[in-house]
């Protein structure tokens, strides 16, 4: 019988497309904040100074966890073999539906074809809590040996994952894991996006597109969550260490992504020399977007996180959005599933692996999307 080849993680994304593999999507994954947390994010946004020093591309994970490259996931052909000859099977339990998911289960996917693994299942709770604990049950009654998720609320799932636990299932988690599970107990590992090489991503956009000076502003996810704090935090450090002439003047945070364009809307008529805006993810952009264009702001640069079809769109029309960063979408699939191979085989996997992200502009649109998420971009993009 002849194996499947094992592909590296990271191999679709290469050469110019690729920034450096120490980076999310989340992008819009991040959850809201129980009631009384604290920012950490904002609490840094104001008293931080901005250093000429260049940032560290550092960061950890939910639990302290130091990121591996999904480089080091790799299997040898005798470890291929087993998993192929064993009649595995998987299934996946998403927090929400999007474009960024649609393609981290693409690559997941492929790659647990190569290894002859089936999917018996794809579930999204649309970020109710309830909803996945329902999703977790009809999984679990398919028994299937690989269980790749993300908690759509990390403290009520610490209770509903328990069953993929304590059945001996081999979970792999994108991202956020249910509060108090840990690597190598609970779970096998997180594969998410290496978060300050997005920050950085997103600083070099906005600072090429407005010609590095002048003033922008910096919207915050004001949640005390490890992956947007840090990635948002990574963008204020590049943008001073890179552009030391462009000046953060205005820093509002948001928990509800749905107030984002009343929020831009009061930032622009209070601060009307900012020419560029970040926004933490796409959906969040997507209010900013409109603000903008209600108050004829044609001058106004914005970049975020995560490829969208709604902002993917104006780029390529010339309009407002100047950069989108991809999370490495497939390739954090791709991890995903040989990380569900690492249970199987009792191997130890990294703590945390993070996928370099894909820095997109009108200029690449077509090849980034299609690195990002596999597929040509819609046609509404494309006519743009």
């Amino acid at each position: 019988m002849q194996h499947p080849t094992v592909r590296r993680a990271g191999a679709m994304i290469a050469g110019a497309l690729a920034l450096s593999l120490t980076v999310a999507g989340c992008s819009t994954d991040a959850e809201e904040p129980a009631a009384g947390a604290s920012s950490s994010s904002g609490a840094d946004s104001s008293s931080v100074a901005q250093s000429v020093d260049e940032p560290s591309l550092e960061f950890a994970g939910p639990n302290g966890e130091v990121p591996g490259t999904l480089e080091e996931l790799t299997l040898t052909e005798n470890e291929a073999a087993s998993i192929a000859d064993g009649g595995y099977t998987a299934a996946f339990v998403w927090h929400t539906s999007s474009e960024f998911v649609d393609a981290v289960e693409k690559g997941a996917t492929d790659q647990l074809a190569e290894l002859g693994v089936e999917v018996v299942a794809s579930t999204e709770a649309a970020f109710d809590a309830a909803t996945q604990a329902n999703n977790v049950e009809s999984v679990m009654a398919l028994d299937p040996d690989i269980v790749i998720g993300i908690a759509a609320d990390p403290t009520s799932a610490a209770q509903s994952f328990q069953p993929i636990v304590d059945a001996g299932k081999q979970l792999v988690i994108m991202t956020t894991p249910p509060a108090g599970y840990s690597a190598g107990d609970q779970f096998v590992s997180i594969v998410t996006e290496s978060l300050t090489d997005a920050g950085r991503a997103n600083a070099e956009l906005l600072g090429d597109a407005v010609g590095g000076e002048g003033k922008v502003a910096y919207l915050f996810h004001d949640a005390d969550f490890w992956f947007t704090n840090q990635r948002d935090q990574a963008f204020k450090d590049w943008l001073a260490h890179s552009y030391p002439d462009l000046e953060i003047v205005a820093e509002e945070g948001f928990t509800d992504e749905a107030r984002t364009e009343e929020i831009a809307a009061a930032l622009l008529l209070k601060n009307p020399d900012i020419t560029g805006i970040y926004v933490p993810w796409a959906t969040a952009a997507q209010g900013v977007l409109a603000a903008v264009k209600a108050a004829g702001r044609t001058d106004v640069a914005i970049v975020t996180n995560d490829l969208d079809t709604t902002l993917a769109a104006d780029m390529a029309a010339g309009g407002n959005i100047v950069g989108l960063v991809g999370n490495g979408s497939l390739d954090i699939g791709r991890g995903l599933a040989i990380a569900g191979a690492y249970g199987l085989l009792d191997k130890e996997a990294p703590a945390l692996v993070a996928s370099p992200p894909v820095k997109v502009t009108a200029d690449n649109l077509s090849e980034g999307w299609l690195a990002d998420y596999g597929v040509e971009p819609p046609a509404s993009v494309q006519a743009g």
